[in-house]
């Protein structure tokens, strides 16, 4: 792997083939082979660009739909810009802004501005609009559609459109915008970083959001918005059924990395835990967490013998665009020694290597998973737990609503009931018919949509449409229900789908 361009790398053809297919519905898979054999007759190049590799959200999808392309024989690549630490401080901090989640004196800078302007055109003057660039003219070997698939390198639109100002080009919004700030008073800092964000993107032909509508500002042309989920891949690290042995390997070794930084290990299996994976952000409700568990501890528990008591995992990856963490895992460890430190040995708050199985370990063994973000995109996490079987305690925030059903795959709370937390965590640690069949349900009920086929499909079709000029303006439809609709296999009683129209 290099800096500028990313290769997923392949797997045996017709073995992974198989397997993909098997991870999803007849018409899932169908409508995604239709578009991909159009693509690959008319030998139309897809391009997609962000701002790293590894480590976040995008990056995991990026690495799992372009391999699954490949196995396809679509033509497709992934971009990347040589890093800048100054950068990458700079992005988060507008990301924590628009999220409504940064310090109040946070703004944009117009120093800030330049710094990110010339990183964007330092990078594609000098790997993608050079000899058979990808952001050349179509006739000079650029790409036939363009995905900027990052608020990062928002100049990327710019460029393409420059080059060729007929040629489709999509930009996707994967984190929660606070549209009540935006569209609130122009000088608040929200909106000062909204309005810099859409200056560069406003020619793109698309606007795709997470699927929430309060997550998208007034200023959009609501005719270009379209709504897409974040979705994961059922075959990787991540989520692939691991055998005993291995669980119990990287168990071990998770262990070992609590003792090398000074952090309880788990019992596991002879004490059953709580988990909540995530990036260690200001958002993920990381204090909310640990909360929740003292108060199941102090109120529900507090007569329980300690091997009948749950531990407390708090565990995720660190992407290299996320300056945050370090202070966010500070501020973890003084909350815990300082507040609750007759439970502290037996919360684990681990920052991991990008070792997907440790992860994937970490979900598939858990009792219960929680998801207490206080602001959200969508956050995967949530299907890749219920996927699992394991129930999940999750907040009404952004996206994550879309993918628990209360009552049925886990609980929905309001941000910050901590309360409400502890006592959904009781019943499920006590009620064994209750969690049997929330589990069994959870495993039944993840759409096809939150996976890398489902995503698939949504990107090929708008590959084949757009490149065609025959696609229709979204008007704020879910790509999937455009992409299975031109298809002719529309969605038909019984089939698991997200929930359309969320509004918050």
């Amino acid at each position: 792997m290099n800096n500028v361009e990313v290769d997923a790398g392949g797997r045996s053809l017709m073995t992974n083939l198989d397997q993909y297919r098997e991870t999803v519905g007849e018409r899932t898979w169908n409508a995604t082979i239709h578009y991909a054999e159009r693509l690959k007759k008319d030998n139309i190049k897809i391009a997609f660009f962000n701002s790293t590799p590894q480590g976040g959200g995008v990056a995991l999808m990026r690495h799992a739909l372009v391999r699954f392309l490949k196995l396809l024989g679509v033509h497709v690549r992934w971009y990347v810009p040589m890093p800048r630490p100054e950068v990458f401080r700079i992005t988060k901090t507008n990301h924590n802004i628009l999220q409504g989640v940064a310090a109040p004196e946070e703004r944009l800078k117009q120093d800030q501005i330049k710094v990110l302007e010339d990183w964007v055109e330092v990078n594609a003057g000098r790997y993608w609009t050079g000899t058979h660039g990808p952001l050349n003219a179509r006739k000079d070997g650029g790409a036939d559609f363009i995905i900027v698939d990052d608020p990062q390198l928002p100049g990327l639109v710019n460029i393409a459109k420059r080059a060729e100002p007929e040629r489709p080009v999509v930009f996707r919004s994967h984190i929660q915008i606070r549209s009540d700030l935006v569209d609130g008073d122009r000088n608040n800092p929200a909106a000062e970083v909204f309005h810099w964000l859409h200056e560069h993107v406003k020619e793109a032909d698309m606007f795709i959001s997470h699927p929430v509508s309060s997550f998208v500002p007034a200023t959009v042309d609501p005719q270009k918005v379209a709504y897409l989920p974040a979705t994961t891949d059922w075959l990787d690290g991540l989520n692939k059924e691991l055998p005993q042995y291995d669980s119990r390997y990287y168990l071990h070794e998770y262990n070992l990395e609590c003792h090398k930084k000074n952090q309880p290990p788990l019992a596991f299996p002879a004490r059953d835990y709580i988990v909540q994976i995530a990036r260690f952000d200001p958002s993920k409700g990381i204090p909310d967490v640990v909360a929740s568990y003292a108060k199941l501890r102090a109120v529900h528990l507090k007569d329980y013998p300690l091997d009948k008591t749950p531990q407390l995992c708090i565990a995720g990856h660190g992407a290299i665009d996320d300056p945050d963490f370090t202070r966010i895992m500070d501020e973890t460890a003084a909350l815990i020694t300082d507040e609750y430190p007759d439970i502290a040995s037996d919360i684990s708050v681990m920052r991991l290597s990008a070792m997907d199985q440790m992860l994937n370990m970490l979900m598939s063994n858990a009792k219960i998973a929680l998801q207490l973000s206080t602001r959200e995109g969508f956050e995967v996490k949530v299907s890749e737990a219920l996927h699992k079987g394991v129930p999940v305690i999750a907040t009404r925030a952004g996206g994550i609503p879309l993918q628990v059903e209360h009552e049925k795959s886990g609980f929905l709370v309001e941000t910050g009931d901590s309360d409400a937390v502890a006592e959904y965590l009781y019943k499920l640690l006590t009620e064994e018919e209750l969690y049997k069949d929330m589990s069994q349900y959870a495993a039944g009920h993840v759409s096809d949509e939150v996976s890398t086929v489902g995503n698939a499909l949504s990107w090929l079709y708008l590959a084949e449409s757009m490149t065609k000029g025959e696609h229709e303006m979204p008007n704020g439809r879910w790509v999937n229900d455009l992409a299975r609709e031109r298809a002719g296999m529309p969605y038909v009683e019984g089939e698991t789908r997200l929930p359309r129209n969320m509004k918050t």
